[in-house]
């Protein structure tokens, strides 16, 4: 954890992790994706191993430009000056293993501008997990390394570099680095662990993760408060042989004869804390987990985490079970319960919590055993990456599937809104703003909205329409509109649940309409009086004759004061209309209206014989 292990501690490891590990524990490598985009001849999919270290863009992707500085370039020496590619493209620099640390390889080449790194390995061999050497003050650069690394096989490392050496000539070396797999996503919630440890002596690895409960639990309490996501705390311990029960060591670090083992944090069993009391608040803090979980609380926990250690801090000689039970009291929890829990420490006789822990510690499914703390597990995968809140988080919002992430996975901090670039290639209305562009945290969707209730159908990329009621509400419902002055047509109407139609007076296919010229067309105002001037959607109509006036329903032109005793009435058996005629001599005394007020005359068309009957009511 940091620190040298004496002799017989790395005696009795090596000799505990025989005992523990069963013949079907391994060690799984996790893996992302690599696709050579160009040059087309090398076109292919690859898998790469994520590093331990720096920050793997879970359900992410990163599309760059491959450099390989000199043969044999292996990164252990910084880089005179930075890369940068001639396409403005990121950089993703290509080193050679060996010579010197994974990770100090990535160091070198973030400082010099990659955004991301490959490491081609030296022999013919599966893929292996670059670690972080131990903790000391020369690599103290791994906890600033921000950017991802993987490791790629001999055959393709070579195939790159020989691409990449010919980039003058052959164009550039694209390829995209892909993540978005790495995480299983299976349904809208995420399961997640942490193998962690209460002890907060041991070094920069202790410091590291109070830190994180610390940083995180903000996130985890937001997430496991909505539903979103079930986070389990687990604990690693080792048994005591028999042959050693007995022995000081193992009665300083062990509880329930020897069952339960942790290290001593001093590495001193004669002064300090002793291994065993690590154990007891390990278990502890299970309990504490549990309890909240059976009292609807399971965000209790990181409260208790992080109180315990700012509380009952070793360092300030507090690491107590005193101080423990005050701080289960303060946050509320059922101290009884929490004790029932735990047991009795000095029985002779398994402990069901800590059992289960052993169990769980065996890599399962697609899970490798736990082995070093901490250890990150999202959806039983192990999570690659330094244990810091934003770069976990990240991983967690990765797990969820595709369109459930809860909003703390949205936030700017944490991940890049594609829609504010280009619309992300989706369908955009520009007069509203109306946009099938949709942000999640793998990136954009195009899928046609619903806007104030109104919804959109549509393929999400070239086109959407809104359909349904109120839909000409919203921009017209993509139909054509034009406003000229005070007045406004459109060729959305709300008597038709979809489709776009021009009004009366324009023509077209109802997403472009061109005003109707009536006079031209002689679809108006046709009579022998008439005279007609186009309008913009309409017409006007005057008759030739100062003293007529223009009927335009019946599209003719009547003198506008009339006798009251005759009219002449013809029918225009072309065009199925009325011309209307005085027999009379105007008098001057009645005006038209007046006219129609004494005097009102009953129209009957027959239209099969196109003739018409002029009848005068009675009275």
């Amino acid at each position: 954890m940091g620190r040298r292990v004496c002799p017989f501690l790395a005696v009795v490891a090596v000799v505990l992790m025989l005992v523990f590990t069963p013949a079907r524990a391994r060690f799984v490598v996790e893996k992302s994706s690599v696709r050579v985009l160009a040059p087309e001849h090398i076109r292919g999919h690859h898998d790469a191993a994520i590093g331990n270290f720096g920050v793997p863009d879970y359900g992410g992707t990163l599309t760059g430009v491959v450099i390989y500085p000199d043969a044999k370039a292996t990164g252990c020496a910084e880089f005179p000056k930075k890369f940068k590619s001639k396409s403005g493209r990121p950089v993703i620099l290509l080193l050679d293993r060996g010579e010197c640390y994974f990770a100090l390889k990535s160091w070198n080449g973030q400082q010099a501008g990659a955004a991301a790194v490959l490491i081609a390995d030296s022999v013919d061999e599966q893929l292996l997990t670059m670690d972080t050497p131990e903790a000391s003050p020369s690599t103290e650069y791994i906890d600033k390394i921000n950017i991802p690394s993987a490791l790629v096989n001999r055959a393709f490392g070579e195939s790159l570099k020989r691409m990449a050496e010919k980039a003058e000539s052959e164009g550039e070396v694209v390829v995209r680095l892909d993540w978005r797999e790495s995480m299983p996503h299976p349904d809208e919630r995420v399961e997640y662990e942490l193998w962690t440890n209460s002890n907060d002596e041991c070094g920069a690895r202790c410091d590291e993760q109070a830190a994180f409960v610390r940083s995180f639990r903000g996130h985890a309490q937001i997430l496991e408060r909505g539903g979103y996501a079930r986070f389990t705390p687990h604990y690693i311990t080792w048994y005591c042989p028999e042959a050693f029960k007995l022995t000081r060591q193992c009665q300083s670090q062990c509880i329930n004869h020897g069952r339960y083992c942790a290290p001593d944090p001093e590495q001193d069993f004669g002064a300090g804390y002793e291994g065993k009391e690590v154990v007891v608040e390990n278990l502890r803090q299970l309990c504490v987990h549990r309890v909240a979980n059976e009292t609807g609380r399971p965000w209790a926990w990181w409260d208790y985490a992080m109180d315990y250690k700012l509380r009952c801090s070793m360092k300030e000689k507090k690491y107590s079970k005193a101080c423990a039970e005050d701080v289960v009291t303060s946050l509320g929890l059922p101290l009884a319960k929490v004790l029932a829990c735990m047991g009795d420490p000095e029985a002779d006789a398994e402990n069901a919590v800590l059992s289960k822990e052993q169990e769980d510690q065996i890599g399962r499914g697609s899970r490798g055993d736990v082995t070093i703390l901490p250890t990150l597990v999202i959806n039983d995968v192990q999570y690659r990456g330094k244990l810091e809140r934003t770069a976990v988080l990240k991983a967690v919002c990765a797990g969820f599937k595709e369109g459930t992430e809860p909003h703390v996975c949205l936030s700017d901090d944490i991940e890049t809104n594609e829609c504010l670039h280009r619309n992300g290639g989706c369908w955009r209305d520009q007069a509203t703003n109306v946009t099938a562009c949709r942000d999640t945290y793998r990136g954009r969707v195009c899928e046609c909205p619903v806007v104030n209730g109104v919804q959109y159908e549509g393929d999400g990329y070239t086109h959407c329409k809104a359909v349904g009621p109120g839909r000409c509400a919203l921009n017209h419902g993509g139909c054509w509109s034009e406003t000229r002055g005070e007045r406004t047509f459109s060729a959305c109407s709300d008597n038709a649940l979809t489709g776009c139609r021009c009004p009366a007076g324009f023509q077209g296919d109802g997403h472009t309409c061109q005003d109707l010229d009536e006079c031209k067309e002689k679809l108006a105002c046709t009579c022998a009086d008439c005279h007609c001037k186009n309008t913009w959607g309409s017409y006007e109509c005057g008759c030739g004759k100062g003293n007529q006036i223009y009927i335009r329903g019946e599209d003719v032109c009547i003198a506008s004061s009339m006798s009251r005793f005759g009219w002449l009435m013809d029918m225009d058996l072309g065009r199925e209309t009325c011309r209307v005629t005085s027999l009379f001599q105007p008098n001057s005394g009645h005006s038209l209206l007046r006219f129609f007020d004494h005097l009102l005359l009953s129209f009957c068309i027959d239209i099969e014989k196109k003739t018409m009957v002029c009848t005068k009511p009675q009275g």
